[in-house]
């Protein structure tokens, strides 16, 4: 995983890592590679939406504030 990669990048990488895993591509040797890359992509992608929640519903809570 690159260091400054995007959402967008991350998911696209893990569809990959997906499709060939269904379409059989990958040999016995680089399957547990790509799966550990794919924890790393997993991981990477919710903690983004992780945090990208929880700035929404601080965003909204603040709103509701000033709307008070």
């Amino acid at each position: 995983m690159a260091k400054k990669e995007t959402y967008s990048e991350a998911m696209k990488r893990l569809e990959a890592i997906v499709s060939q895993i269904e379409s059989n591509e990958l040999d016995i040797d680089s399957l547990g590679e790509h799966l550990k890359e794919a924890q790393k992509l997993i991981k990477y992608c919710r903690d983004k939406l992780y945090k990208a929640d929880a700035e929404i519903k601080k965003m909204l809570e603040e709103g509701e504030e000033t709307e008070a």
